[in-house]
């Protein structure tokens, strides 16, 4: 009998190949890894920190790159008041640092073409980055699966990817995105009418993922019940820490 692939139950290194500001809290990391090409869209990492007295940190961050031959991953991180590890990240982390990571891991908060359509993504804040994955996949190896984004943030400035975004709204068919600003312009946020007019435009969704923090998901998942998508269909992923 052949043993399990356990590998990714192990710590191992992985040097930070780039880095990029994304926005005035928001980093975007370059990791290098043996898996970029094996984990599923929407699955994450998770990331440990040693200091020099044998103090450790660790926290799961989502992977925001698809699958690909690169050799590398993307994290996207933000940084929270106090945050042990995404101060380092935001603050300290330079090209070339080492950090330890673990997996790829999660199972049911992940998409792959073989799932079928429509795909909806509900995105609250920083919960977008899994939802990145997912799109950044289906545009890769299933554009013709009709898709829509509904990313809820603070204001524009704040928003991640938020060009690249506009650009997949604007260039790829089958793509819908639907952005609401909290505190910016009207102030608009996820509600009944917002759902119905994205699920009018993309047809009945074989699946439905949200993720962001805790009221965020549980008010959009509670507004998808609502709308009378089977509860089979959603799967829901809450960000924080």
């Amino acid at each position: 009998m052949t043993e399990p692939d356990l590998a990714w139950t192990r710590w191992r290194p992985a040097a930070i190949t780039a880095i990029t500001p994304l926005t005035p809290r928001v980093k975007s990391f370059r990791l290098a890894v043996d898996f970029a090409h094996a984990f599923r869209a929407g699955q994450h990492v998770d990331v440990r920190l040693t200091a020099e007295d044998g103090y450790q940190a660790q926290r799961s961050y989502s992977i925001a790159s698809a699958p690909n031959e690169s050799g590398t991953i993307e994290l996207v991180i933000e940084g929270l008041d106090g945050g042990e590890v995404s101060g380092f990240f935001l603050e300290v982390a330079e090209v070339g640092d080492a950090i330890e990571l673990r997996g790829p891991v999660g199972g049911s908060f992940a998409w792959g073409p073989e799932e079928g359509g429509p795909l909806l993504l509900v995105g609250g804040g920083s919960g977008v980055v899994p939802l990145l994955a997912m799109l950044r996949h289906r545009a890769h190896a299933a554009p013709e699966i009709p898709c829509a984004l509904i990313y809820s943030v603070r204001g524009r400035a704040g928003a991640i990817a938020l060009a690249e975004l506009e650009a997949r709204a604007r260039d790829e068919p089958g793509f819908m995105l639907r952005l609401l600003t909290t505190r910016e312009g009207a102030g608009r946020r996820i509600d009944a009418e917002v759902v119905a007019a994205v699920l009018a435009g993309l047809g009945p969704p074989a699946r439905s993922f949200v993720c962001g923090a805790n009221p965020f998901v549980g008010a959009a998942a509670s507004l998808l019940l609502a709308a009378g998508l089977p509860a089979s269909s959603i799967r829901t992923e809450r960000f924080g820490g």
